[in-house]
Protein backbone atom coordinates (compact mmCIF):
# COMPACT_ATOMS: atom_id res chain seq x y z
CA UNK A 1 0.00 0.00 0.00
CA UNK A 2 2.82 2.25 0.50
CA UNK A 3 3.57 2.13 -3.20
CA UNK A 4 0.05 3.12 -4.08
CA UNK A 5 0.15 5.90 -1.54
CA UNK A 6 3.44 7.14 -2.97
CA UNK A 7 2.04 7.11 -6.52
CA UNK A 8 -1.07 8.95 -5.39
CA UNK A 9 1.02 11.50 -3.54
CA UNK A 10 3.18 12.03 -6.65
CA UNK A 11 0.08 12.49 -8.79
CA UNK A 12 -1.32 14.93 -6.29
CA UNK A 13 2.03 16.66 -6.11
CA UNK A 14 2.21 16.95 -9.92
CA UNK A 15 -1.40 18.13 -9.95
CA UNK A 16 -0.57 20.71 -7.33
CA UNK A 17 2.46 21.99 -9.26
CA UNK A 18 0.82 23.43 -12.33
CA UNK A 19 2.20 26.69 -11.01
CA UNK A 20 5.71 25.39 -11.64
CA UNK A 21 4.99 24.34 -15.24
CA UNK A 22 4.23 27.86 -16.42
CA UNK A 23 7.46 28.95 -14.79
CA UNK A 24 9.45 26.56 -16.95
CA UNK A 25 8.00 27.87 -20.24
CA UNK A 26 8.53 31.41 -18.97
CA UNK A 27 12.12 30.59 -18.25
CA UNK A 28 12.44 28.99 -21.65
CA UNK A 29 10.90 31.96 -23.45
CA UNK A 30 13.06 34.28 -21.41
CA UNK A 31 16.16 32.30 -22.39
CA UNK A 32 15.10 32.38 -26.05
CA UNK A 33 14.57 36.14 -25.87
CA UNK A 34 17.99 36.63 -24.36
CA UNK A 35 19.59 34.55 -27.09
CA UNK A 36 17.56 36.16 -29.87
CA UNK A 37 18.66 39.70 -29.03
CA UNK A 38 20.47 41.43 -31.81
CA UNK A 39 22.70 43.26 -29.43
CA UNK A 40 26.25 42.10 -29.42
CA UNK A 41 28.60 41.82 -26.56
CA UNK A 42 30.99 44.66 -26.06
CA UNK A 43 33.92 44.42 -28.46
CA UNK A 44 37.15 43.45 -26.89
CA UNK A 45 39.95 45.97 -26.96
CA UNK A 46 42.43 43.45 -28.34
CA UNK A 47 41.88 42.35 -31.90
CA UNK A 48 43.78 39.28 -32.90
CA UNK A 49 44.56 38.18 -36.41
CA UNK A 50 42.06 35.36 -36.01
CA UNK A 51 39.29 37.82 -35.08
CA UNK A 52 40.14 40.11 -37.98
CA UNK A 53 40.32 37.32 -40.56
CA UNK A 54 37.22 35.66 -39.11
CA UNK A 55 35.29 38.92 -39.34
CA UNK A 56 34.43 38.95 -35.65
CA UNK A 57 35.36 42.61 -35.37
CA UNK A 58 32.58 43.51 -37.83
CA UNK A 59 29.83 43.10 -35.29
CA UNK A 60 26.58 44.98 -35.70
CA UNK A 61 27.30 47.34 -32.80
CA UNK A 62 30.72 48.31 -34.13
CA UNK A 63 29.36 48.76 -37.64
CA UNK A 64 26.52 50.96 -36.37
CA UNK A 65 28.95 53.17 -34.51
CA UNK A 66 31.27 53.47 -37.52
CA UNK A 67 28.63 54.10 -40.21
CA UNK A 68 29.64 57.74 -40.60
CA UNK A 69 33.30 56.86 -41.01
CA UNK A 70 32.48 54.15 -43.56
CA UNK A 71 30.35 56.57 -45.59
CA UNK A 72 33.11 59.19 -45.42
CA UNK A 73 35.74 56.68 -46.59
CA UNK A 74 33.48 55.57 -49.46
CA UNK A 75 32.92 59.22 -50.44
CA UNK A 76 36.64 60.01 -50.45
CA UNK A 77 37.32 56.82 -52.41
CA UNK A 78 34.84 57.89 -55.10
CA UNK A 79 36.43 61.35 -55.23
CA UNK A 80 39.89 59.79 -55.51
CA UNK A 81 38.85 57.49 -58.34
CA UNK A 82 37.04 60.24 -60.25
CA UNK A 83 39.99 62.62 -59.80
CA UNK A 84 42.41 60.00 -61.08
CA UNK A 85 40.18 59.33 -64.09
CA UNK A 86 39.97 63.06 -64.79
CA UNK A 87 43.76 63.43 -64.53
CA UNK A 88 44.30 60.50 -66.90
CA UNK A 89 41.95 62.09 -69.44
CA UNK A 90 43.83 65.38 -69.12
CA UNK A 91 47.18 63.61 -69.60
CA UNK A 92 45.89 61.91 -72.76
CA UNK A 93 44.72 65.27 -74.11
CA UNK A 94 48.06 66.90 -73.22
CA UNK A 95 49.96 64.17 -75.08
CA UNK A 96 47.75 64.61 -78.16
CA UNK A 97 48.26 68.38 -78.06
CA UNK A 98 52.03 67.90 -77.73
CA UNK A 99 52.01 65.75 -80.86
CA UNK A 100 49.98 68.38 -82.73
CA UNK A 101 52.36 71.11 -81.55
CA UNK A 102 55.37 69.12 -82.72
CA UNK A 103 53.75 68.61 -86.14
CA UNK A 104 52.91 72.32 -86.36
CA UNK A 105 56.51 73.25 -85.47
CA UNK A 106 57.87 70.96 -88.18
CA UNK A 107 55.46 72.42 -90.73
CA UNK A 108 56.41 75.97 -89.70
CA UNK A 109 60.10 75.11 -89.95
CA UNK A 110 59.62 73.58 -93.39
CA UNK A 111 57.64 76.62 -94.59
CA UNK A 112 60.24 78.98 -93.16
CA UNK A 113 63.07 77.15 -94.90
CA UNK A 114 61.17 77.20 -98.21
CA UNK A 115 60.54 80.94 -97.84
CA UNK A 116 64.19 81.56 -97.02
CA UNK A 117 65.23 79.54 -100.05
CA UNK A 118 62.88 81.50 -102.31
CA UNK A 119 64.01 84.90 -100.93
CA UNK A 120 67.72 84.35 -101.50
CA UNK A 121 69.34 86.86 -103.81
CA UNK A 122 70.52 84.25 -106.24
CA UNK A 123 67.00 82.77 -106.58
CA UNK A 124 65.51 86.25 -107.03
CA UNK A 125 68.06 87.03 -109.77
CA UNK A 126 67.31 83.75 -111.53
CA UNK A 127 63.60 84.52 -111.41
CA UNK A 128 64.23 87.99 -112.87
CA UNK A 129 66.28 86.52 -115.72
CA UNK A 130 63.67 83.88 -116.44
CA UNK A 131 60.78 86.34 -116.41
CA UNK A 132 61.52 88.71 -119.28
CA UNK A 133 58.38 90.73 -118.68
CA UNK A 134 59.89 92.38 -115.59
CA UNK A 135 61.36 95.89 -115.84
CA UNK A 136 63.78 95.17 -113.08
CA UNK A 137 67.34 94.38 -114.01
CA UNK A 138 70.47 93.36 -112.23
CA UNK A 139 72.64 96.39 -111.28
CA UNK A 140 76.13 96.51 -112.71
CA UNK A 141 77.51 98.88 -110.06
CA UNK A 142 77.56 98.25 -106.36
CA UNK A 143 75.25 100.33 -104.23
CA UNK A 144 76.61 103.48 -102.64
CA UNK A 145 75.57 105.36 -99.53
CA UNK A 146 73.99 108.82 -99.81
CA UNK A 147 74.59 111.00 -96.84
CA UNK A 148 72.11 113.73 -96.08
CA UNK A 149 73.23 116.54 -93.79
CA UNK A 150 70.95 117.26 -90.90
CA UNK A 151 69.29 120.66 -90.74
CA UNK A 152 69.91 122.57 -87.63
Amino acid sequence: MDDKDNIQQEQQHTAETPKEKPKKPMQLTQAIREQAREEDSLPSASYTLRKILGGDFLTADVMRKQTGVIILVAFFTMIYVSNRYSCQQDMIEINELKKELKDAKYKALASSSQLTEMCRESNVLNMLRNNKDSVLHIPSQPPYIITVPENE
